[in-house]
């Protein structure tokens, strides 16, 4: 099947296409660009520098999730005459299929895997895809626009959901929402804005808010319709989820609010519980990594927030260690700490925030030290822990100051414990 190219683009794709950022989302916008039969110039700050001049060579840019709506490159584009469009916007109008987009601030990577998980083994062509680590793009490009009857699943983040122009989702998911990515947003009500962009964009105002968002909601003067609000928080526990990845929080909200959505597509409910039984989760969210002499070591350096954080502690049981720290992405930190430390009993403090994270729990009468390294902080970890304790690394910031990605940060924490001891359970 040939790509049908909108009326709108078609003498912007006869000029190169000028593609921002050389990531993931550019890969993939390079990809279905090449799909389309159009050149494309990559412009990076690690490479060839987008100028007024080469600006005016392009009728059309596309543009990866990092760069704000105010980037100067994107202002350039703007006044030599550009049409500019977000990658994931730019994917949606060659997608022939549906798409639910799954949102929050935790949870949304894991919920769009499971439904993708899920659909197949309801014998429903699926795919998760956006900001999960296939870019929509590249999904368009593999799919050849896909079909009709396809869905994609497309986690869509904050960043993504202020840039929306065309993306128009049949369904939105939208599992909580706390305080996170302040560095880009000037506020939390700036934060919820962006991500409600998705909501005035969702075909037949097909909502399933959780719990939180309700409450912000509310907060900030935004209707949900009753219809669309699922009570996700402190529900009981269900039998028929005693073994899976869902069985307790934080997961027991992402598989309510699948369930909502999956029961208003007339969907068999016992297919659903049957995929959670076969579901496992991702690398680095809240796995457990060995026990040695009887402390177990948890990695959770998927944890680049202070909800994600809060929620990784109340699942654990006995006293933890914590390992944290990293690259701010704004944020109240003292009052981060003030809650979280009646459940740490000493904190081991690394990268850019780790002394003010110190300050924090000095103020709160938390043991702490502070270290150079992960394997350091490993080191120290261990050593303060206790039979029947828990070393966590659970960091609450991203991890770039230190690390490739937070990936890089979980194997490495993984490889540290490893050496303690070579007597693991």
């Amino acid at each position: 099947m040939s790509l049908a190219i909108p009326e709108f683009l078609s003498a912007r794709l006869g000029l190169p296409v000028a593609v921002l950022g050389g990531g993931v989302s550019g890969d993939g916008a390079l990809s279905l660009l090449s799909r389309l039969g159009a050149r494309a110039d990559l412009y990076d700050r690690n490479g060839a520098e987008f100028t007024p001049d080469r600006a005016r060579g392009h009728g059309l840019v596309v543009f990866s999730p990092g760069f704000n709506l105010h980037h100067p490159w994107l202002e350039m584009a703007r006044k030599a005459g550009c049409i500019c469009m977000a990658e994931i916007d730019f994917a949606s109008v060659f997608w022939l299929g549906r798409i639910v987009a799954v949102t929050g601030t935790n949870g949304k990577t894991t919920l769009a895997e499971f439904l993708a998980h899920a659909l197949g083994a309801a014998g429903r062509r699926a795919r998760a895809a956006g900001n999960i680590g296939l870019p929509f793009a590249q999904l368009v490009a593999d799919e050849d626009g896909g079909t009709p009857q396809a869905m994609a699943i497309c986690e869509v983040s904050s960043f993504q959901a202020e840039q929306l122009g065309h993306f128009s989702a049949d369904a939105v998911i939208w599992t909580n929402f706390a305080e996170d990515h302040l560095e880009r947003h000037p506020g939390m009500e700036a934060y919820f804005a962006a991500k409600w962009e998705l909501v005035t964009r969702t075909r037949s105002s097909r909502l399933f808010a959780g719990s939180s968002v309700q409450r912000y909601a509310s907060q900030f003067g935004r209707s949900i319709p009753p219809a669309s609000c699922v009570a996700s928080e402190g529900q009981r526990r269900d039998a028929r989820l005693r073994g899976t990845p869902f069985e307790s929080y934080p997961q027991r909200e992402n598989f309510i609010l699948a369930a909502a959505w999956w029961r208003s597509e007339g969907l068999d409910e016992t297919v659903l519980y049957g995929a959670a039984k076969g579901f496992r989760l991702g690398r680095h969210r809240l796995s457990r990594v060995a026990v040695i002499d009887g402390v177990a070591y948890w990695n959770d350096s998927k944890a680049t927030n202070f909800h994600a954080v809060e929620a990784a502690l109340a699942g654990l049981e006995g006293p933890v260690v914590l390992i944290a720290g990293g690259r701010s992405k704004g944020g109240d930190l003292a009052a981060f700490v003030r809650r979280i430390s009646p459940r740490v009993a000493c904190a081991v403090l690394v990268g850019e925030t780790g002394p003010a994270l110190a300050a924090a729990f000095e103020a709160c009468g938390v043991p702490h030290a502070l270290r150079d390294t992960l394997e350091g902080a490993v080191r120290a970890a261990a050593g303060a822990a206790h039979p029947g304790g828990n070393v966590l690394l659970s960091p609450g910031f991203a991890s770039f100051d230190m690390f490739r990605g937070y990936e890089d940060r979980g194997d490495r924490f993984e490889k540290a414990v490893n050496e303690l001891h070579p007597a693991r359970v």
